[in-house]
């Protein structure tokens, strides 16, 4: 089993308030997104990719006003969107780090040992939408309550299709130079990303947070969770 940072994941109130913490933070706006029907959301996205990790984007991602998901109203939205303690901090402190996807090469065998560890990281279920590049399809790990588990410091797990989101996304000028977690159960959050196989991060027992540095065209940015 093998795993890499895939993408980092900014929640926003709204998608509008996500491209204007895009461009203050980080100097720069994001490219184009799209919708995801299936959670009733939609996002903008931008390439970090950096040595360390090859293909990572930043998603910026916000509950589409309006739209109702089609996967079913007594199944929550992906990444604790749907949950009223992580969008009252979105209203109180603006767009935040909140979590961070790992590419997996096989998701139902990566979901598999993740349930011999106890650790149920939800359903895979199959996702695409088209872009100018092409059709995107995914594999990606959902839990029907929405939940990311230990404080987002568990990836959601993801398999693509033969299309990568990265492989198109114009160069941005901003780079992942690392990404650190910290969690009270730090062994147990240990366990579970040795099962997966998830290389390139490090990870120490704390406060619950995860912790991104960025090289921007404006210098050095970190972005923390905080415990959301």
């Amino acid at each position: 089993m093998s795993a890499r940072v895939d993408h980092l994941v900014i929640a926003a109130r709204s998608l509008d308030e996500g491209v204007g913490w895009c461009e203050a933070t980080l100097g720069v706006a994001p490219g184009p997104g799209g919708a995801h029907p299936l959670m009733g959301t939609h996002n903008r996205l931008m390439k970090i990719a950096s040595a360390a990790f090859p293909r990572a984007y930043l998603e910026i991602i916000a509950i589409a006003p309006g739209a109702r998901p089609t996967r079913g109203s007594a199944k929550h939205r992906w990444f604790d969107l749907d949950d009223a303690h992580l969008q009252a901090a979105l209203a109180r402190s603006g767009p935040r780090l909140v979590h961070f996807v790992a590419e997996v090469p096989d998701a139902h065998a990566a979901v598999q040992a993740l349930g011999h560890a106890r650790l149920d990281r939800g359903h895979v279920i199959e996702a695409s939408r088209d872009t100018a590049a092409g059709r995107l399809s995914w594999q990606i790990t959902v839990r029907d309550d929405g939940q990311r588990l230990f404080y987002g410091t568990l990836p959601t797990l993801i398999q693509w299709g033969p299309v990568h989101p990265s492989d198109s996304m114009a160069e941005s000028g901003v780079r992942l130079r690392s990404l650190d977690l910290a969690h009270p159960r730090a062994a147990d959050l240990e366990v579970a990303l040795r099962t997966i196989g998830l290389s390139g991060v490090s990870l120490a027992s704390g406060a619950p947070d995860l912790h991104a540095v960025l090289e921007t065209p404006g210098g050095t940015v970190s972005l923390h969770s905080q415990g959301i």
